[in-house]
């Protein structure tokens, strides 16, 4: 907190001290008084003689002259900076009820003051997306919380960044924050590997989005790309998520299986070794890395992913689960309750929405990786990535607990 702006430790208060409080209430009054009875100048010269006094002024004083300020449209901006760094029952006062407090004071008090103070701030109504970011700066999964509660705040961008991040260690903002309007898919993507089997449901419900569009648009120039022999990265990169074909051609002629449904059906037969895990990768489409998060991922929602993506039918998305040696039925005999959720993730998505998920996971989780951003990420130096590269921000989200040196 601001010691210099905060109100001073009040002295024993005198016998009989009734003319401090008709003075107190009448420069409250004065301050209150519309634009026709007195001037900027004039009001501002009131606010500050009230603030010498209020100082030095009990508490409860000091709250009673809040509350008959709170309703005013216009306020001296050294008697707001005071009061909203007083304790939380007497800066409420203002927070709660005052409309002439602007962005600025708001954010210059969060800064200054505590998680209470943010918390009474973050239940503010008509919040813009400058307030909810620097009230989301500490980093407090409360404040997020109530924000995420706040229909009427708005988030920004980078805002919605650190809720995100938040989730992280903090998964029971996930379901809010989901439901969000500001929320993207490059966002969700990322939580979907912390998140729960209800928030993963909603992920694919919401966010796997078709690329029937792009796919429209860049025809000719997928077959530009193939005449240049995939000469440019840039070009090739970004062709790469946007081509319907999931499946590596150019694996399968390299590899010792047939196609993916031999690796696979040698995996369920023998066990799911380093080698083959590498090799579904490839044929696959996916870089190593993105086929072990995804074969590795206790959930197992990410493998109907693959499989539906990948144009597996059930029976290669069964052959997969065995080679995983996941339980298909549980102690009784029943459907083990992981693998009919692994059946039905495969059943609700169609092949399109299943790639664009699987793409961006593979573009996020191996092509953004880079030494630097490796070194960042076992740092857990977030603020490492470059603020415009969506894959570079998100494998640091993704991938920060898994590459995270202990200690």
């Amino acid at each position: 907190m601001n010691d210099a702006a905060a109100p001073a430790a009040p002295g024993p208060a005198p016998e009989g001290h009734r003319a401090r409080q008709a003075l107190l209430k009448r420069l409250a009054d004065v301050v209150s008084l519309p634009a026709s009875r007195i001037n900027a100048f004039e009001r501002s010269v009131v606010g500050d003689l009230l603030v010498e006094m209020l100082r030095l002024a009990e508490p409860k004083e000091r709250l009673r002259v809040a509350a008959r300020l709170a309703p005013l449209n216009e306020l001296p901006n050294a008697l707001s900076r005071l009061l909203l760094r007083d304790t939380p029952d007497i800066a409420g006062q203002l927070i709660e009820r005052c409309a002439a407090l602007t962005d600025a004071d708001l954010c210059s008090a969060a800064q200054d003051t505590g998680i209470e103070h943010r918390l009474l701030i973050a239940r503010r109504r008509g919040l813009s997306e400058v307030l909810t970011e620097t009230l989301m700066v500490p980093g407090e999964p409360e404040v997020a919380a109530v924000l995420l509660r706040n229909a009427t705040a708005r988030l920004s961008p980078p805002g919605v960044e650190m809720m995100v991040g938040l989730s992280r260690d903090h998964p029971a903002l996930c379901e809010r924050l989901l439901h969000r309007p500001e929320i993207r898919p490059s966002g969700a993507y990322a939580m979907f590997w912390w998140c729960g089997p209800d928030e993963r449901r909603l992920i694919l419900q919401r966010f796997a989005v078709s690329r029937e569009v792009m796919q429209e648009v860049a025809e000719d120039v997928l077959a530009m790309a193939a005449t240049e022999n995939w000469s440019d990265p840039v070009a090739r990169k970004a062709l790469q998520f946007i081509e319907l074909r999931q499946r590596n051609r150019g694996a399968i002629e390299k590899s010792p299986f047939a196609d993916l449904e031999a690796a696979i059906a040698h995996a369920a037969r023998n066990g799911l070794s380093r080698e083959t895990a590498t090799e579904i990768a490839y044929l696959s489409g996916l870089k190593p890395l993105t086929g072990a998060k995804i074969l590795g991922d206790p959930g197992g929602e990410p493998v109907a992913i693959l499989c539906k993506a990948t144009g597996l039918d059930r029976q290669g998305l069964a052959a997969l689960w065995r080679a995983l040696r996941r339980p298909e039925t549980d102690d009784r005999g029943a459907v083990h309750p992981t693998w009919e959720r692994v059946q039905q993730t495969w059943e609700m998505l169609a092949a399109d929405r299943a790639q664009t998920v699987l793409r961006y996971w593979n573009w996020a989780l191996s092509s953004a990786l880079s030494p630097r951003l490796l070194q960042a990420i076992r740092e857990g130096d977030e603020e490492a990535a470059d603020p415009f590269a969506t894959p570079e921000r998100l494998a640091i989200l993704t991938l920060s607990q898994d590459f995270r040196r202990p200690g």
